[in-house]
């Protein structure tokens, strides 16, 4: 794997792993987020695992009401 930046865990990592790290590649040696992500992204893409979605954070099912009230 020829990439130009540091590994996080100083190795690439193998997809699996890849595939439920958040970060893969050490954040110290980026000055923005910008050029992170953009980092970030070409190591999962040269890896073949899914890419990091801004909304990967959110839930998809709805949230249970709260305790104590009733379903109609």
């Amino acid at each position: 794997m020829d990439i130009r930046y540091r590994w996080k865990n100083g190795a690439a990592p193998s997809r699996d792993q890849a595939a439920h790290e958040k970060q893969l590649l050490d954040e110290s040696q980026f000055t923005s987020e910008k050029d992170m992500k953009m980092a970030e992204e070409t190591a999962r893409k040269k890896l073949g695992v899914p890419l990091v979605t801004d909304d990967e954070e959110r839930s998809v099912l709805p949230k249970a009401p709260p305790e104590g009230s009733e379903i109609q």
